[in-house]
């Protein structure tokens, strides 16, 4: 089943829906450094209750703290494309809603670059073997552990704006002709589950929350669609109905 929105005149942001559809998509696919560096990388390196741990973690294995800010990086430029493509594919069912989408994506890029600041900070410092030797054992440790702390709640905060984000796609994404409404309830999942996991220290402490992850893979079955199916929609011409899904 498919929205029934209603379509303004092609080539928005000078893209057209296919181009936008797999500008997106490709972008989401490169992002898989963000899953790799969160789920993978970063806990082999800290362990929040044993900052002395960290620490030996990471001068031991400084390459795989450098590849997860890589990996951070490379998707936060991707986040950029990703909120032009998708400004672009959203534009023509809800301009003003498709623009404040693409902005929230963009606060969050920039809450979550903010945070991974904190993790190159930790890498220059304990790559620096005369700094490291002129710190007291304790206040390296607190150092460390402060950083760490910190690059995971502003992490966190980034993530709540950009479940809104999904939200909103979710709501584009429902009431475009073009896109089966699936999708679009399952981005509204995917934010609302977010948003409610990572409000949930604030909202609802000592809570186990980690069953909400099923439903961010609304964002897995988006990128798909992007990718398959995008090479098929076609703007439409004057007068015409809306582009097939």
């Amino acid at each position: 089943m498919v929205g029934n929105g209603t379509m303004n005149p092609p080539g928005i942001a000078g893209l057209s829906l296919r181009q936008a559809a797999l500008v997106a998509g490709f972008g989401l696919l490169v992002m898989i450094g963000t899953p790799v560096a969160e789920f993978k990388l970063l806990p082999g390196l800290f362990v929040p209750e044993n900052p002395a741990a960290s620490i030996r973690n990471v001068l031991q294995n400084r390459g795989m703290l450098a590849a997860a800010i890589i990996g951070f990086t490379v998707t936060f430029v991707a986040d950029i494309v990703v909120s032009w493509a998708l400004y672009a594919l959203f534009a023509p069912v809800n301009r003003a809603v498709s623009m404040l989408a693409a902005w929230m994506r963009l606060v969050y890029t920039v809450i979550a670059f903010v945070g991974v600041l904190k993790l190159v900070a930790i890498y220059r410092v304990l790559a620096n073997v005369a700094l490291v030797e002129s710190f007291d054992p304790a206040a390296l440790e607190s150092q460390v552990q402060m950083l760490y702390l910190s690059f995971r709640y502003d992490w966190s905060y980034g993530l709540i704006v950009f479940g809104l984000h999904l939200c909103l796609l979710g709501y584009l994404a429902w009431r475009a002709a073009y896109v089966p409404r699936y999708v679009g309830a399952l981005l509204v999942v995917a934010g609302a589950g977010y948003v409610i996991y990572d409000l949930g220290p604030f909202i609802a402490p000592g809570t186990d929350l980690g069953w909400m992850f099923v439903t961010f893979f609304g964002e897995l079955v988006f990128m798909f669609w992007l990718l398959i199916r995008g090479w098929f929609l076609q703007d439409p011409m004057p007068g015409a109905g809306s582009p097939p899904v």
